[in-house]
């Protein structure tokens, strides 16, 4: 039997795991750092799901609606809607499984979240990453036990065997023996954002650090939409990174002012009356961003949430208030909070259809690497979702297509693991962030273009990250359109011609961009599994 290799251990990857387990397939799950310390551990806020809890009369229907709008409609419709459909059920195995959301009378406590008008996000107060990590943990163990998951900890991804243009397995490495093994088999990346591109400005560890995605992209693997950049609004400032303060806050009667004219100014409230601070997360951070530069608003934008009752911060949001404490030396029920915008995730990635397919035979992808579900702009609650459905979707479709044999051979001179130096990626960084902030133009794209240029890498590594930068970049200059995250000041409404998928990919040495149309959207088989 074939084995399927898994390159990271965080929601979708241990999802990818306990699927094929499940279905009796045996894998390899490699991963830097312990499932306990994944990103995914980090999520917040929650779980999206149209299970109707709180008798709102909500619908798989409604959650495709909001998924598809707050995303405008630049993702693709078959896999939203799959992705909908088969939320609640997943939600179901998810508390089967032991993962502790709140709960009363048995069911899953629900919550208003960014751009959806139903209340459809089961959390476990603000740290449902980590409850369902813990059980998804337990189940995948217990698979180990049974000799059909292999753990191959403390391994990092070196690249992609490949062969006749198919994936057939990968290069890791031993972080202490720095020896390095070939595995075969079919892949499934699970390795999280490019926070690594972007370090103090992200929300995200920085130990996904975006290797595994110049890698693969200087091996041809396309990529899509990576001008999508989202900015969540409500971040504060930390060493090294930006700390999130999440989206459960507004859920739960946060709200946004900035001072105007010696008064608090309420902005989202009076522009958008419906859905005030819940609007999606481009909506609000481009507000934030321009409001501050208005010439009659001075200081920082706050959250208050000093009018939520007790109840709500000791049952529903007690370890937000206590990291407020630890990180501000504030207490959020007593005062305003100060935020900004910081880099959250990343809509754009490997180029995947609804099965998780890459354009490489063998190759899938699933969770934030991968550009699936969210569009031009993710909805809070949906993230993990989509990991835990990606990761299984993208291990049913690697058992359909055939799992690729254990055995083979490989040109281990191929094999060299070599990183970009910290001042190079510095570098880099400082220009896409002076080109991929919350409003861009020409003028500053093409002089990004022009500085990267400038910039020779002196490793592998390095050379890779340029040309995924130069794809960004450009990507972001060929969207001449102002859709969800991308918001171009020289071109600031939609159009309609440009709702298509972007694709980038490296051709003889070239970065290469071609929009693609959207897949049309299928009727009555919804309901994928």
């Amino acid at each position: 039997m074939g084995n399927v290799i898994i390159i990271g251990a965080g929601l979708s990857g241990l999802s990818a795991a306990m699927t094929l387990a499940e279905k009796g397939q045996s894998s390899l799950l490699v991963s830097a750092q312990p499932s306990e310390r994944a990103q995914s551990v980090l999520a917040e806020g929650g779980f999206n799901a149209a299970a109707d809890t709180m008798g709102e009369n909500d619908s798989t229907a409604l959650h495709f609606e909001d998924t598809m709008k707050g995303g405008v409609y630049l993702a693709d419709p078959n896999a939203c809607a799959a992705l909908a459909e088969n939320a609640p059920k997943l939600l179901e195995k998810l508390i089967s499984l032991g993962a502790a959301f709140n709960m009363a009378d048995g069911k899953p406590v629900l919550r208003n979240f960014g751009g959806q008008k139903k209340k459809r996000t089961a959390y476990a107060k603000a740290s449902t990453g980590k409850m369902i990590m813990s059980a998804l943990i337990d189940e995948v163990r217990r698979y180990e036990s049974k000799g059909l998951v292999t753990r191959y900890p403390h391994h990092k991804f070196v690249s992609l065997i490949v062969s006749d243009g198919e994936c057939c397995g990968v290069f890791v490495q031993d972080i202490y023996t720095k020896k390095i093994t070939a595995m075969f088999g079919s892949v499934i990346l699970c390795c999280g954002g490019m926070n690594g591109f972007f370090p103090e400005m992200t929300t995200g560890t920085t130990a996904n650090s975006g290797y595994v995605q110049a890698e693969i992209f200087s091996q041809g693997v396309a990529f899509a939409n990576l001008e999508m950049l989202q900015y969540h609004p409500t971040t504060i400032g930390i060493p090294g990174k930006r700390c999130l303060v999440t989206e459960a806050a507004r859920g739960e009667g946060g709200r946004l002012f900035i001072k105007r004219n010696g008064g608090n100014y309420y902005f989202m409230e009076e522009k958008y009356p419906e859905l005030k601070n819940l609007m999606p997360r481009d909506v609000v951070s481009r507000e934030m961003y321009l409001t501050r530069r208005q010439t009659d608003c001075e200081g920082e934008v706050m959250l208050d949430m000093t009018g939520l009752s007790e109840q709500v911060w000791s049952e529903r949001l007690p370890d937000l208030r206590q990291e407020l404490k630890e990180q501000l030396g504030l207490d959020p029920a007593k005062e305003p909070v100060p935020v900004r915008e910081g880099i959250h995730y990343f809509m754009g990635g490997i180029f995947v259809d609804e099965f998780h397919r890459t354009c490489m035979r063998g190759l899938y992808a699933a969770g934030e690497c991968a550009c699936q579900y969210h569009g031009a702009n993710r909805l809070g609650g949906n993230s993990m979702l989509g990991a835990v459905y990606g990761g299984s979707k993208a291990a049913q479709q690697a058992l359909a297509d055939g799992v690729k044999s254990a055995e083979g051979a490989a040109d281990m001179s191929k094999a060299a693991f070599e990183e970009a130096r910290p001042v190079f990626i510095k570098k880099i960084s400082d220009i896409l962030l002076g080109a991929l902030g919350i409003v861009r133009n020409e003028q500053t794209l093409r002089a990004a273009l022009d500085e990267l240029g400038r910039l020779s890498g002196s490793n592998s590594d390095e050379t890779a990250r340029l040309e995924l930068a130069r794809a960004m970049l450009m990507s972001a200059a060929e969207r001449r359109e102002s859709r969800g995250a991308h918001f171009r000041e020289d071109y600031p409404e939609k159009d309609e011609r440009l709702r298509r998928t972007l694709v980038a990919q490296l051709k003889n040495g070239e970065v290469a961009l071609e929009f693609r149309d959207l897949p049309e959207r299928r009727v009555g088989d919804e309901a994928q599994t």
